[in-house]
C-alpha cells in the first residue's frame, strides 16, 4: 500500500468488509486480475451490500437502488495474481442530497493487504424522468452506518 492509501484509509472497523471471488477468467494472460476487473468487484460488492440491506429486490431496481455512475476512480496499489477469495471494504464518506460519494479498497479477506482503492460517486434518478432525485431518510441512515467519523 502507499503511504497516501495509507494515512487516508480507515481502519476496517470502519464500514463495511464485503467478501467477494476473483474467478480463473478474471485474470489476464499474465494471470494477474485484469484493470477492468477490479471494478466488477467493486460493483458486486456494492450490490450485494444494498440487497442485504432489503434495497434490491428480485424483479429490478426501485427507489433508491435505482442510481447510476457519476465517477469512479482508482489507484493500483498491488496486482492480484491469483483467483480465490477477496474482500471489498467500502465506507461513505459523502451523502448529498442527490449524490453520493462513498470509498473502497479491493483488499484480502482479512482487510490487511490493498490491492487498489478510490471513489465513486453515484447519483439517485427517478426511474422515470431519469432526473436527480433526493435520497430517502432510510437510505441515509444505512448510509450513516458505514459512514467514517469525521474529524475537525
Amino acid at each position: 500500500m502507499t503511504a497516501t492509501a495509507q494515512s487516508s484509509t480507515p481502519t476496517v472497523d470502519v464500514g463495511v468488509l464485503i467478501p467477494v471471488t476473483v474467478h480463473f477468467d478474471d485474470l489476464d494472460q499474465m494471470g494477474l486480475l485484469h484493470n477492468s476487473r477490479y471494478q466488477v468487484l467493486v460493483e458486486r460488492a456494492w450490490v450485494a451490500f444494498w440487497r442485504d440491506q432489503g434495497l434490491i429486490r428480485a424483479g429490478g431496481l426501485t427507489d433508491d437502488a435505482f442510481n447510476v455512475v457519476k465517477a469512479f476512480t482508482i489507484t493500483y496499489d498491488l496486482p492480484i495474481t491469483a483467483f480465490g477469495e477477496y474482500a471489498v471494504h467500502l465506507w461513505t464518506e459523502r451523502m448529498g442530497r442527490t449524490s453520493a460519494t462513498v470509498h473502497y479498497r479491493v483488499c484480502s479477506t482479512d482487510g490487511e493487504a490493498t490491492y487498489a482503492h478510490g471513489t465513486r460517486t453515484v447519483v439517485r434518478v427517478d426511474s422515470t424522468t431519469l432526473s436527480p432525485t433526493p435520497w430517502s431518510d432510510k437510505v441515509r441512515e444505512i448510509a450513516r452506518t458505514i459512514q467514517r467519523p469525521h474529524t475537525a
